[in-house]
């Protein structure tokens, strides 16, 4: 999918709203397409743009807005990622659909390297709920039937952002690492420095964390 691919493997455990602030900051800096591969400091839940505050306010769990569109997420087991693609990059070019798509191949065939059984799904299932998981939508990874991945995106005149999320399946065996070089053989290992963490820090006190960004809507 990519000719050459930072990755960064978070080995902290984050809240809500510094891992999507962090997010952010590397889609800020983007000058080549990144991964993050990461996991929470404690349950949690985010939820997408265009969402309501309402339908989650009930929840005991650290909840966050996203900057990407998409459903409800529960997030605490799962392995959750970002994908950064500056506007630079010739993958920028292609459809949403189409990096959504690649980018689940890629978690398919790392899976099948693990020895786990998945495929994409070929079609869009009926809507049952506002829980992500309860909704396959085409592309979107299936193992035994259930949804086991899905994605959601931002575009904009800079890059495309896309934060997904991986749930009910091992990673053990270093599932992260084949899901990164199935997307690209040309991986650079990076870690989050200084100045990035503090641009995240100042991101998640003016938006995630504020009351004003969770209950927009």
């Amino acid at each position: 999918m990519f000719a050459a691919l930072d990755v960064y493997h978070d080995e902290s455990t984050r809240s809500a709203a510094l891992n999507m602030a962090i997010d952010e900051a590397l889609f800020e800096i983007a000058v080549v397409p990144s991964i993050r591969l990461y996991q929470w400091d404690h349950p949690a839940l985010s939820f997408g743009y265009f969402g309501n505050f309402e339908d989650v306010a009930n929840q005991n769990r650290d909840i966050v807005r996203r900057w990407t569109g998409g459903g409800i997420v529960f997030h605490g087991e799962d392995l959750t990622y970002s994908i950064v693609i500056p506007e630079s990059d010739a993958a920028f070019g292609e459809s949403s659909m189409s990096i959504y798509e690649k980018t689940h191949t890629a978690i398919r065939e790392a899976l099948t390297a693990n020895g786990q059984v998945s495929e994409l799904a070929t079609s869009t299932r009926p809507k049952i709920s506002d829980s992500c998981f309860a909704n396959p939508v085409r592309a979107d990874v299936l193992s035994n039937g259930h949804k086991v991945a899905g994605a959601a995106q931002r575009r904009t005149r800079r890059g495309l952002l896309q934060q997904g999320s991986i749930q009910s399946v091992s990673f053990g065996n270093g599932f992260a690492g084949l899901f990164a070089k199935a997307l690209c053989h040309d991986c650079r290992q990076k870690q989050l420095n200084t100045p990035l963490l503090a641009r995240a820090e100042a991101i998640a006190a003016q938006k995630y964390s504020t009351a004003t960004w969770l209950r927009r809507r």
